[in-house]
């Protein structure tokens, strides 16, 4: 059995970033970031996928680091799904340029185990009844659903839209978005109120990136703030959130508290941004050491009133 399977469109990145020369291309995607993060360590993982043509050069790198690729189909009449990433200080433009065809039931197969699915989609590439139908299957179902929220124009630009239905989040147990995608989920700007509205979905952990500043997790019923870790140097964000995710429930399927698993996370992070894209990984022992700088500072609940 693996401890973590990731649905979802490997991505093919165009990065744009006033601290990279030239446009550097680069795998991406939760599949990727999830996978080789959790990997390091030690988590067995696989991928639910479809892929174009141009793909085939990525398999025998991935595979090289221990990852299932049994569940990613290549479609050669197709392109693999790719984005245009432009960072301009804190602000980030996305574009997409191509799209994989969508992952239906029927991709995922009946003989698929896991300790826990995490449901990654990046362009309405799923739909909201594989989560249904997953739920009965695995122990635990992770969601990002920044998938859900995209939107493109006739030129591929994004913007993130309202989502009109959440009923989804009923099957989910763990949940993680940024503070611009959670406002969309649930429609209320105040972050507590965000978070709160997702638990009583039935979500049992909430988790919220906030970029350099950490993560707001929710869970029994409490507030937390786990601070980022710092990294070295900061060149590239692209990958952050989905290697925080990836790191959290590796640790978590082991049995570990969600306060440690989330700077478990923080830390896998700080290391995805030292470098482009998904070039940098921490190794298992660097991780676990920016981790237990964190968590030896010790993390208490959060008054309602000061989450703003």
């Amino acid at each position: 059995m693996l401890d973590i399977v990731t649905i979802g469109h490997f991505v093919r990145d165009s990065i744009i970033s006033p601290k990279v020369a030239n446009p550097i291309v680069t795998l991406g995607g939760p599949p990727t970031y999830v996978s080789l993060a959790a990997e390091k360590l030690g988590a067995k993982v696989g991928v639910v996928s479809k892929v174009g043509k141009d793909f085939h050069k990525h398999f025998a790198w991935l595979r090289e680091n221990n990852v299932d690729l049994s569940w990613v189909q290549v479609v050669e009449n197709n392109f693999t799904t790719s984005f245009a990433l432009t960072y301009n200080g804190n602000e980030r433009s996305l574009q997409l340029k191509s799209r994989a065809p969508p992952i239906i039931l029927t991709d995922i197969p009946s003989s698929l185990q896991a300790k826990v699915i995490h449901i990654a989609p990046v362009a309405n590439e799923l739909s909201v009844e594989i989560i249904r139908k997953l739920r009965d299957r695995v122990p635990l179902l992770s969601i990002d659903p920044q998938g859900f929220l995209r939107e493109f124009d006739e030129t591929g630009v994004m913007k993130l839209r309202r989502l009109s239905d959440v009923s989804f989040l009923q099957w989910c147990d763990v949940f993680k978005a940024s503070i611009e995608e959670i406002r969309m989920v649930t429609g209320y700007d105040e972050l507590r109120v965000s978070v709160e509205k997702i638990s009583e979905c039935g979500v049992k952990i909430v988790l919220v990136t906030l970029g350099r500043r950490g993560i707001l997790a929710h869970f029994d019923e409490e507030f937390y703030y786990i601070s980022a870790c710092k990294p070295k140097v900061f060149v590239d964000a692209t990958g952050a959130g989905d290697s925080f995710i990836g790191c959290f429930l590796a640790e978590y399927v082991r049995g570990r508290e969600p306060l440690w698993c989330c700077c478990v996370g923080s830390a896998a992070a700080s290391f995805v941004v030292e470098d482009v894209g998904s070039r940098r990984f921490g190794e298992k022992d660097e991780v676990y050491e920016r981790a237990t700088e964190i968590y030896e500072k010790g993390i208490k609940p959060l008054p309602k009133n000061n989450i703003a």
